[in-house]
């Protein structure tokens, strides 16, 4: 990411830094209960009077924010990695359920209805990965319009991802909001990826960026 002037003059003094974990003065604060996610424990890490030798500065002094911006775009594409798997896992656990789900003697995936939102579904998941697969390779090869294509891959698979888990919940019926069955597992856990690695409203904002930087 290339910093406009002003952005230049307000994080010019953001330095990244290497920090053991056990240098004194780190301390954490207790796990953090979250909806979702509870595989990876969340804390605050507190730094009081914490003294950092001047070789542990990362990259050179006054880089710390543009070297944050950069990582981001590879973080925004993990995101949105991390979405494909559970709706991948939801898509298919409601087909199996649609199918052994009888109503009126039929299953409920021979009804039109539930058939287009397994269309719906299969579309997203699909566009999504083509999504994230081409923002990918546009990264590693440093394309002028990588860090767009990564918040167009961000946003697109997190919501659209988020979406087919709630979805196969709601296929579930009144099963899918227990424990004992996985899909409100995904369902929690994908929620938190529209937060994560930049918002979707802040995604929004590069692609609109991006679409209007030759204007």
């Amino acid at each position: 990411m290339t910093p406009t002037p002003l952005l230049s003059v307000l994080y010019s003094g953001i330095s990244a830094l290497i920090i053991d974990t056990k240098t004194p003065g780190i301390s954490y604060g207790q796990k953090e209960k979250k909806v979702g996610w509870n595989n990876q424990p969340t804390a605050v890490v507190n730094f009081d009077d914490v003294e950092v030798p001047a070789e542990n500065v990362l990259g050179a002094e006054g880089q710390g924010f543009n070297l944050a911006m950069h990582g981001l775009n590879g973080g925004r594409i993990n995101i949105a990695s991390c979405s494909l798997g559970p709706a991948q896992q939801c898509f298919e656990d409601v087909i199996q359920y649609t199918n052994d789900r009888k109503a009126f003697n039929r299953p409920l995936n021979a009804n039109q209805h539930i058939q287009f939102k397994l269309a719906a579904m299969a579309t997203d998941i699909t566009t999504s990965r083509l999504l994230v697969r081409q923002a990918a390779k546009a990264l590693d090869a440093k394309a002028p319009n990588a860090i767009a294509l990564c918040a167009m891959a961000k946003l697109h698979a997190t919501e659209k991802l988020y979406k087919v888990c709630d979805d196969a919940l709601q296929l579930h019926g009144g099963y899918g909001y227990l424990k004992s069955y996985p899909v409100q597992q995904f369902w929690r856990d994908t929620r938190v990826h529209r937060i994560l690695e930049g918002t979707s409203e802040v995604m929004h904002m590069l692609i609109a960026r991006d679409v209007l930087k030759h204007l």
